[in-house]
């Protein structure tokens, strides 16, 4: 077993392959040196610890896919304004309290472009400010039960052996503390040791992106809102019946209801209306044409108009959301649409895109039927989802940007966004008054955005780490065979003889150093899962509380302070901000001893040694 633990850990820190390999590895090799038999070899995959990481991940890809990661970012990045101090601490705190209840990789991925975006904006490097994000989000995740799987991990194991668990916001009163410290560290000290690496990596967002469409396709020339009046002969009448494309030379590209008899809950929004959509009293068109043919179609179909905000604005507001996007794609020599005639305005019938403008050598179309060249360059709209098709299926079709990546930082809050948000207060509310166990909770949170679709079953299943689900379903039976052959007892007696008897304090910092030092070159799920029953024995035997000791092993299994490998959310940082590998030891060991003083000050008086 000691071998096995040895060759478990020496690849992890090798890194020649991903985590749940070399899980799976040493999940095998117990197996078929008979150490443990076939169910004890399986039981990480239906234990409740797995379940509940797996249907969290599922919890926050809802929240980011709706925009409530993408608002909360916005929120927090606003509030710092143009000072750099304002903004270390606004993001490094936005981070800390979104991985509370968002994955730390999800908040990351969250908060990364617009810190990014923010620092270039004041005019400082991301270098200062994206190392305090990753490091807050970690620190973050002590905040709640579900905040990180470590928290997770020493929980269950208590459960398992008989202790009584952790409530939802118990470690908050470790977790907050430590906040702070990480705040106050990045003000005084932190931001001085920071380097201030020159990156070329200005960000693209959704407005910045959007200006230079209208710049390149001239969009703002020929987009106009209409509304349908009473007397308007379109009224009950179906947009097939109308040859608008042809003979009106005009695109309708959406409508919204505003009829006063609309039933509540229907949608009010028609995204791509088709020959069979009935027009209505109130409606309000967005359409496209030259000023010549709208005018045309105000005076005929006696329709109003309607003032436009700043074009950025209204393409953001009225033509992009969660659900439905715009994208500029190019057609390369290759394709088979080289050669066709094309009708701007019209769709890609088959996978329900709308062709909104086109240029050829950055010059917009005037024309609104073209022969389509190799090079041209399309704008459309559709469901972000449509749009993913249309790559996957013309392969000879290149999409500029990432449509998924563009989808995630709108901020429209709709009817699922407070669907996904009442399905992480319920979670919250199930695991606080222990109505149902955690991993129930977590799975009946996840079926309610899965089943109003918050979030797409197949965007769900992408937005779940697998190489952390199934390496700390693999993991869970290495902590089983420690305790079946002895050696977590093994290891915990050799602590105990030469920790325990010394102090408790002094037992509680080896814990920590032990764990921190695996946790800096180890995942923090595989490092909690080996340290949780080494922990529980040691505890045990000195009849001591093992609660201070599991509180000790999360702490510090989220302490990867000291390289870019041991966790996913500095390495998510490294390359953005051009980090060295020294850059995080020289930045976070001074963080990592405050966090092992804070840890052996606070921890003894929130959390007894001794039951009383």
């Amino acid at each position: 077993m000691l071998i096995i633990l040895i060759i478990t850990i020496t690849l992890f820190v090798w890194g020649k392959f991903t985590p749940d390999i070399i899980a799976l590895l040493s999940m095998i090799s117990l197996f078929l040196l008979g150490i443990l038999d076939l169910n004890e070899t399986l039981s990480g995959f239906s234990n409740p610890t797995v379940i509940m990481i797996a249907a969290l991940f599922i919890i926050g890809e809802g929240l980011s896919q709706t925009g409530w990661t993408a608002v909360a970012g916005k929120k927090f990045i606003k509030l710092a304004g143009k000072s750099t101090t304002k903004l270390l601490l606004i993001t490094t705190l936005g981070s800390g309290i979104l991985s509370g209840v968002v994955s730390n990789t999800g908040t990351v991925a969250t908060m990364m472009p617009v810190t990014i975006a923010s620092a270039w904006n004041i005019g400082t490097m991301p270098s200062k400010l994206l190392m305090p994000v990753a490091f807050g989000s970690n620190t973050g995740g002590l905040l709640t039960l579900t905040g990180t799987p470590p928290n997770i991990i020493v929980n269950n194991t208590m459960i398992e052996s008989g202790l009584e668990g952790f409530s939802f916001f118990e470690f908050a009163l470790i977790g907050l503390p430590l906040l702070l410290i990480t705040l106050l560290y990045f003000k005084f000290i932190g931001f001085k040791l920071l380097p201030n690496n020159k990156t070329n990596n200005k960000p693209v967002d959704i407005s910045t992106t959007l200006h230079k469409w209208i710049e390149a396709y001239k969009v703002d020339d020929d987009y106009y809102r209409l509304r349908v009046r009473s007397v308007s002969p379109l009224l009950n009448t179906k947009l097939g019946d109308w040859n608008f494309e042809t003979e009106h030379h005009v695109s309708i590209i959406r409508i919204k209801r505003r009829h006063p008899n609309l039933l509540k809950g229907n949608d009010p929004f028609i995204e791509f209306p088709t020959n069979s959509t009935e027009f209505m009293y109130h409606d309000i068109i967005t359409v496209k044409g030259n000023t010549e043919a709208i005018n045309a179609i105000m005076i005929q179909f006696r329709l109003g108009l309607l003032p436009l905000e700043p074009i950025a604005d209204e393409l953001q507001n009225n033509l992009i959301n969660q659900e439905v996007g715009m994208s500029e794609i190019i057609v390369t020599p290759k394709s088979i649409l080289v050669g066709r005639k094309i009708r701007l305005g019209n769709f890609f019938k088959r996978f329900g895109v709308q062709l909104m403008a086109a240029s050829r050598n950055n010059v917009p179309f005037t024309e609104r039927e073209i022969i389509i060249k190799a090079g041209d360059a399309f704008l459309i709209r559709g469901a972000w989802s449509d749009i993913e098709q249309l790559k996957e299926h013309h392969e000879n079709l290149v999409i500029i940007g990432s449509p998924e990546g563009i989808a995630k930082t709108v901020t429209n809050i709709t009817f699922k966004s407070y669907v996904a948000l009442f399905a992480l207060v319920l979670m919250i509310v199930l695991l606080v008054f222990k109505l149902v166990p955690g991993a129930i909770a977590a799975l009946i949170s996840a079926g309610i955005v899965l089943l109003f679709g918050c979030v797409p079953i197949s965007k769900a299943y992408k937005g779940i780490s697998w190489i952390s689900v199934i390496m700390i379903a693999a993991m869970i039976p290495m902590g089983l065979a420690l305790q079946k052959t002895g050696t977590a007892e093994l290891i915990a007696n050799g602590l105990v003889d030469t920790l325990g008897s010394l102090h408790p304090i002094v037992l509680l910092g080896g814990v920590f150093l032990l764990t921190t030092t695996f946790s800096q070159v180890i995942n923090n799920s595989a490092t909690a899962v080996l340290m949780a029953p080494v922990v529980i024995i040691s505890a045990s035997t000195l009849n001591m509380s093992a609660a201070p000791f599991m509180i000790a092993v999360a702490i510090s299994a989220s302490t990867a302070f000291l390289t870019p490998v041991g966790t996913t959310t500095n390495a998510m940082v490294m390359t953005a901000g051009g980090y060295k590998f020294s850059d995080y030891f020289k930045v976070g060991f001074p963080l990592l001893i405050l966090f092992l003083i804070t840890t052996l000050l606070l921890v003894p008086l929130i959390w007894p040694f001794y039951n009383i």
